[in-house]
């Protein structure tokens, strides 16, 4: 009997935050942004829990190429609607100056419901994500590889990490907002499931008592998606630049594929015990690319280089079927070149070197990020 291939499709999900061109300061947005955002990208576009906030979904895409067409697309529009009220997006995890007890969250049942069930824990979320999606099926095919897949989540958030500062602060870590986020129910790795009966049996049983009411109010670093025939990723900040984003959204791709070929060889990725991968994450969490992570099979701690060069040779055969090879190969510069949290620092020195005061050199790093919004469109 021939081997049914999945499709790999990917959507790719991100948030950003809108700012004031002037003062640089978190601002709501206006009525008539969301109406002209809804009137060209339709229900690619949405309020999120805050309303400073603005959501994109691209299209279920074949390929990178793809995906970068439509999201150049997403940003480009958000941000000339967005310019029309003196506006622009930012795409970082978290605003640097900002204070989460100034902003309102958006008046929709969703997120009135929210604020009632999660109370102060909900009014602090003043946090950006970015979710890859991977069509995958069978859906038994999806839990046996996102119980493998949970191995490679603290890379991906090493990678990405775009959120060193809260309130004003420079918080020491490179992705703050996974310490804000985790403070909700049902985050954090996910536990390993047996099959996809088991995992429905599990939510169902919240569903039931009334605790939840659908599997969206699971909010796991990676998840099988309660909308899509996908597994989900949801571990990484989001990126200032598009082309990161297709660079974490590919090798997302191509590790579940890598995964994917193993299976049908009888063969897995082992899994080790969450307690281990929850040390990766933190340092993850804690450093992004700058101290390694832990290599579990190796048993020490290796540079971000040498796994990104590992990483790129473990998925190069996958790469090379969705022709994203260019997008996987750009590790190395991320790398090098330093995450956004870096970036970020890098800019808020040179201000202070200059002259600025705490408060400048924190403006001075959300023009930057503007800039780097607008970079590759």
């Amino acid at each position: 009997m021939a081997i049914t291939h999945p499709d790999f499709t990917i959507g790719v999900e991100e948030e950003y935050l809108l700012v004031d061109l002037d003062s640089l300061a978190l601002a709501n947005a206006p009525e008539g942004l969301m109406e002209a955002c809804k009137s060209e990208l339709e229900d690619q576009v949405s309020p999120e829990f805050l309303n400073c906030q603005i959501e994109i979904g691209s299209r279920v895409c074949k390929t990178i190429a793809e995906a970068r067409e439509d999201l150049k697309r997403l940003r480009s529009t958000v941000a000339h609607h967005a310019r029309a009220h003196n506006l622009a997006p930012i795409a970082a995890s978290c605003h640097p100056l900002a204070d989460w007890r100034s902003q309102t969250h958006t008046d929709k049942q969703r997120y009135n419901d929210l604020q009632h069930d999660l109370a102060g824990v909900v009014r602090r979320m003043l946090i950006c994500g970015m979710h890859v999606h991977v069509g995958i099926e069978p859906p038994d095919r999806r839990i046996d590889l996102m119980n493998q897949m949970s191995y490679f989540l603290p890379h991906l958030l090493a990678l990405s990490a775009s959120s060193p500062y809260w309130q004003g602060q420079d918080t020491g870590l490179a992705s703050y907002r996974l310490t804000v986020f985790d403070n909700l129910p049902r985050t954090g790795l996910p536990p390993r499931m047996e099959s996809f009966g088991s995992f429905e049996r599990s939510v169902q049983v919240l569903v039931d008592m009334g605790v939840i009411e659908d599997a969206s109010k699971i909010w796991w670093d990676l998840r099988p998606s309660s909308r899509f025939p996908t597994l989900e990723s949801r571990i990484c900040d989001v990126q200032p630049r598009l082309e990161d984003t297709l660079t974490l959204a590919a090798l997302t791709q191509a590790i579940a594929r890598m995964l994917w070929r193993l299976a049908i060889r009888n063969q897995r990725w082992r899994i080790y015990d969450a307690f281990l991968v929850s040390e990766n994450r933190w340092r993850a969490q804690r450093y992004g690319t700058t101290e390694g992570l832990i290599d579990l099979g190796r048993g020490e701690i290796v540079p971000m280089e040498e796994l990104a060069a590992e990483m790129i040779e473990l998925v190069a055969e996958d790469a090379e079927f969705f022709s994203s090879l260019p997008e996987v190969t750009r590790l190395r510069d991320m790398v090098a070149g330093g995450t956004s949290a870096e970036r970020q620092r890098a800019v808020a020195r040179a201000a202070r070197e200059g002259g600025a005061d705490e408060k400048e050199a924190l403006r001075a790093v959300v023009r930057h990020l503007i800039e780097e919004y607008h970079a590759d469109l």
